[in-house]
């Protein structure tokens, strides 16, 4: 079940920055005792590849806080951050960690299925976000792509820590996220019934 959420968590922060969860796992696995990767997944923890995900999260970073790059950005990333979910859940699910000493067999020997299970978790975040991003750029004018951009990494960020270290703290994260994804979704659809009166 730990190792559902750890997984569930990572792949969610994949959806929001697909750099972030990583980054996270791969120095976490580098420089400390708090999850240590599976065989397949060692590679994460790799100075090369920490250096690659820094700078491809630098650029991602800068990007998505600006509008309407953001959501050229978040076309590109279509594949990327389902990509980088799949990858997340896989080595975070099958890792041991401080509260995971014996990673389910499912998570550690039938690879593919944590790959697919990380990859529609992300997707369906990363649609979400795809979606609401240029709603929310054309009704501020721009202004809340920082704004929403950097509390979007701050969750990641934050999600990718907790899975690891706390990881039932990921059923309160992600619900969460779905409750904000559904007060914006509520609003975007008050906001277009409201243009539509106006009218008429």
């Amino acid at each position: 079940m730990l190792e559902l959420l750890t997984g569930t968590g990572l792949a969610t922060a994949a959806g929001l920055n697909a750099y972030i969860p990583l980054m996270v796992v791969g120095l976490l696995a580098r420089y400390t005792h708090l999850i240590t990767l599976p065989g397949p997944w060692h590679w994460l923890s790799n100075g090369w590849v920490l250096l690659i995900l820094a700078v491809l999260l630098a650029i991602e970073f800068v990007a998505d806080k600006i509008p309407a790059v953001d959501s050229v950005n978040d076309v590109v990333q279509t594949v990327v951050r389902p990509t980088a979910g799949g990858m997340a859940f896989a080595a975070g699910s099958g890792s041991q960690t401080v509260t995971v000493e014996n990673p389910a067999d499912l998570f550690t020997q039938k690879m593919w299925i944590p790959i697919v299970i990380g990859v529609l978790i992300s997707l369906t975040v990363h649609g979400t976000k795809a979606v609401a991003r240029p709603a929310l750029n054309l009704a501020t004018v721009g202004v809340a792509a920082p704004i929403v951009s950097t509390v979007e990494d701050t969750a990641s960020v934050s999600l990718s820590v907790v899975a690891i270290i706390v990881p039932f703290l990921v059923i309160f994260g992600v619900a969460l996220l779905v409750w904000l994804a559904v007060v914006a979704a509520r609003k975007r659809r008050e906001r277009r019934a409201a243009r539509v009166l106006s009218r008429k």
